[in-house]
């Protein structure tokens, strides 16, 4: 059995989690994440994961898949997300993919782009240039070689302008001119959603969240990832929001106070880019909408 998936997509912090166990209370859902940093094992409370008793409640998937010290792709999420959704279909459930790794999406109604492999020269490379210069001055260089690209990228996001950067260097053509290249056929339909917030809230909410995060031990979290594994700050686990900032306290480059405005300024800076990715996505409706979907949906799954 095949039939329509559904996809509530929004920022970091802006409830989609709760909305969609509030939907699965009354419908006959299973839950599909889609967040890139709660495929690793042992980082809950940074990545708000669901824990056991929402489990209990209502089946998840793609969650714990790796360990920290591990990479885990987009092109692997995609392949891993169409597998758990036909194995639903099956089930007469119906799949509801949740979380804000634009990222995700895009590979998932898209495909991928046939970018070039991580090399690890050209990154070490570009990371002592920086580490000279500061990445806004090769944040510059990227504008002058994929000004494209750079107008997507602030001064200051190291890892997408490093990315772009490498990709140019490896190719000798732009990471822009390389996009959307890509064409994908989903073995099911895929409706998508979004829910966000306004501005105002969102961006309380998030500075609400990361207290509560404080509060829940995320430091500690953080420093017994580094006792368990072998871990750097580049390690990409070691890159999402949160995490980051806990990593530089805990190495004596910031306060307690520097680390939470920090991590909430990233974390606003993080909703801005998943919004402006959002508004880039065809077709997304309101999330509003779509418990009536889910159900005109359900009727099909009996």
């Amino acid at each position: 059995m095949t039939g329509a998936a559904y996809a509530l997509l929004g920022p970091t912090a802006s409830g989609k989690s709760r909305l969609a166990l509030e939907l699965a209370a009354r419908l006959p859902l299973e839950i599909v994440a889609m967040d890139s940093a709660q495929v690793y094992r042992g980082m809950d409370i940074g990545t708000a994961k669901p824990g056991s008793a929402e489990r209990a409640r209502v089946p998840h998937h793609l969650l714990d898949l790796v360990d920290p010290d591990q990479v885990y792709s987009a092109g692997r999420w995609r392949t891993d997300c169409i597998g758990i959704v036909v194995e639903i279909f099956k089930r007469k459930k119906i799949p509801l993919i949740v979380g804000g790794t634009m990222l995700y999406y895009r590979a998932l109604v898209s495909g991928l782009d046939a970018l070039p492999a991580a090399d690890p020269a050209t990154r070490s490379a570009l990371k002592e240039k920086a580490q000279r210069l500061g990445w806004p001055a090769l944040h510059a260089e990227l504008a002058r070689v994929d000004p494209t690209a750079a107008a997507r990228i602030t001064p200051n996001d190291s890892q997408r302008i490093q990315r772009a950067l490498e990709v140019f260097r490896l190719t000798g053509s732009p990471l822009s001119a390389l996009q959307g290249r890509a064409q994908a056929v989903l073995p099911f339909t895929l409706e998508a959603y979004s829910l966000v917030p306004e501005k105002k809230l969102l961006d309380e909410k998030i500075a609400t969240r990361f207290d509560a995060m404080l509060e829940a031990g995320l430091v500690d979290e953080v420093r017994a990832l580094r006792r368990k594994f072998r871990l750097t700050a580049d390690s990409p686990s070691m890159r999402a929001v949160g995490y980051r900032q806990a990593w530089d306290f805990l190495e004596k480059n910031s306060t307690e106070e520097q680390l939470r405005e920090r991590a909430v300024a990233a974390t606003r800076q993080l909703a801005k880019r998943q919004l402006t990715w959002l508004r880039g996505f065809a077709g997304v409706k309101p999330a509003e909408h779509l418990e009536s979907a889910l159900q005109l949906g359900s009727k099909s799954c009996r």
